[in-house]
């Protein structure tokens, strides 16, 4: 037997049964191997390792006394027959993680280490993902959940590089359209009318808003105020644009269907409609109701345009991530509702029944009542409805004071959610560029490394992201989601060069 000092072996803390002491006599009869994870040194008995029989520890020690050295090398990395002693090229740290299941029935991964590299360690050990902890598996589908939104940008940037032969050109020619209407970064025209599209935005909304101003505003033919002509001209050239915006963008979707019930695209639609029923109304609608009707329609399908100013989220990505922290505020969100709608109720009865003694009282209704608890709990006061009696003004007192508790609570989580949901985007855009930038690099080196396989990629396009080098940057991705997993278990690629 090896010496047993503690500079050789590891003396990790953990219960166990010895079976021999350092003089190598034997105190049991059970089977014990050494290993040799990365440099450090484990002595492991085959009756602990046996409580979980199928992982490669224990397929190991089951075989250690009567497999022969090639059998056994085919279970490690290498194997020295004069100190029976096994080697293994993987992470220490990790294999420390490993030996919990065998003592305690549980793994945790130790704080530093990669769940995903974690994860690897475990098929290489042959032990299930199940025996981890609640903690850990928490923790691990964050990260599988970060890994596949980096994967999925990662797919969308690469289908926007690869050129598929096989595609028609109807296809090619719908997806160059669908690229120069949906992603400014693609190209500089996409960029141009982004911006553009962007300008008639911001300019459809100012002439809605200038439009109403009375001194700008003219008499028609019945006396009536309507909008300058040439502020209708403006609209009609911005509802131009967005219908032909909208049209390009339906025929470029490959799924259409998805497509109109996007909300979004709802969102568009509802603010190109308007302008056309208002048309037609304006048109035909006297021949069949009457004109105060007619009006009064046109009237409320205006007010619709303001839908129009939702248009932005489309190309803000400010807006956008306000959108994503709001939904994952919503329970935060419905907190507060609860909490200012149990206080509107309480505060306005109880303004009610302290207010109507009072001969001049303003509280002449609870329903009425709720209007001055809405102001008053959320500490904007008008002054329209105030109580007059001494016990009434303490409750007004009381109410805004807890409507500023009622308020204050929940802001601070729905704060903190937008600062996560705004930097998780920051870091999965750049994990997805920096993921690109590690494959391009490997496809050149590979490229490299097989003068054949180089020139060919350099045939077509001197750039590195043709068909042959995407295809053989994916095959050797650290992202689990967008390579073999086979491959990825093992950390090796898909395919290697042989150099004759």
């Amino acid at each position: 037997m090896e010496d047993c000092s503690p500079n050789i072996i590891d003396m990790w803390d953990f219960p166990r049964t010895p079976s021999s002491d350092c003089n190598g006599s034997e105190a049991s009869e059970e089977t014990e191997i050494a290993v040799n994870i990365g440099g450090v040194k484990h002595i492991l008995y085959g009756d602990v390792l046996n409580r979980y029989p199928e992982t490669r520890l224990a397929e190991l020690v089951n075989r250690a006394t009567h497999s022969t050295q090639e059998d056994l090398c085919a279970l490690c990395d290498d194997y020295d027959d004069l100190k029976r002693e096994f080697y293994f090229d993987r992470d220490p740290e990790a294999f420390k993680c490993i030996l919990e299941l065998y003592y305690y029935g549980e793994i945790h991964i130790k704080q530093g280490i990669c769940p995903m590299r974690f994860i690897r360690e475990m098929d290489y050990w042959g032990i299930n993902a199940k025996y981890l902890d609640e903690c850990c598996i928490s923790s691990l589908n964050e990260v599988q959940t970060e890994l596949a939104e980096i994967a999925e940008k990662v797919k969308t940037i690469l289908d926007d590089l690869e050129e598929d032969a096989t595609v028609t050109r109807g296809q090619r020619c719908q997806a160059f359209l669908w690229k120069l209407m949906e992603k400014p970064e693609s190209s500089l025209a996409a960029r141009v009318i982004a911006v553009v599209s962007f300008a008639f935005i911001l300019l459809s909304s100012v002439v809605m808003c200038v439009g109403t101003i009375p001194e700008l505003q003219v008499e028609d033919t019945q006396g009536n105020l309507v909008e300058h002509p040439t502020l209708e001209s403006i609209e009609t050239a911005c509802i131009i644009w967005f219908t032909v915006e909208y049209i390009l963008r339906f025929l470029s979707s490959s799924n259409q269907l998805r497509f109109v019930f996007s909300f979004m695209n709802i969102v568009d639609f509802l603010a190109i409609m308007p302008f056309y029923v208002v048309l037609i109304l304006t048109h035909l609608g006297t021949a069949i109701m009457e004109l105060a009707n007619v009006q009064q329609a046109v009237q409320a399908l205006r007010i619709m345009r303001i839908a129009r100013i939702f248009k932005l989220a489309r190309h803000s990505a400010g807006l956008q991530t306000l959108t994503f922290a709001l939904k994952s505020s919503l329970k935060e969100l419905g907190l507060l509702l609860m909490y200012m709608s149990v206080g509107i109720f309480l505060f306005s009865a109880l303004g009610y029944t302290l207010e109507q003694s009072h001969p001049e009282t303003m509280f002449t209704s609870i329903p009425q009542s709720f209007w001055w608890a809405i102001i008053t709990m959320t500490t904007v006061g008008y002054g329209d409805i105030y109580p007059k009696t001494t016990l009434g003004r303490c409750n007004a007192a009381v109410s805004f004071l807890c409507g500023v508790i009622a308020i204050a609570l929940p802001i601070h989580p729905i704060i903190n959610n937008f600062v996560i949901v705004y930097s998780k985007q920051r870091v999965l855009e750049t994990a997805a560029k920096h993921e690109i930038e590690l494959m391009a690099l490997r496809a050149k080196e590979e490229a490299q490394e097989c003068p054949e396989a180089g020139r060919t990629a350099s045939a077509g396009s001197s750039s590195v992201w043709d068909s042959a080098a995407v295809s053989a940057s994916q095959s050797d991705t650290y992202i689990p989601l967008l390579g073999d997993p086979a491959n990825v278990s093992k950390g090796q690629p898909a395919h290697k060069c042989k150099n004759n």
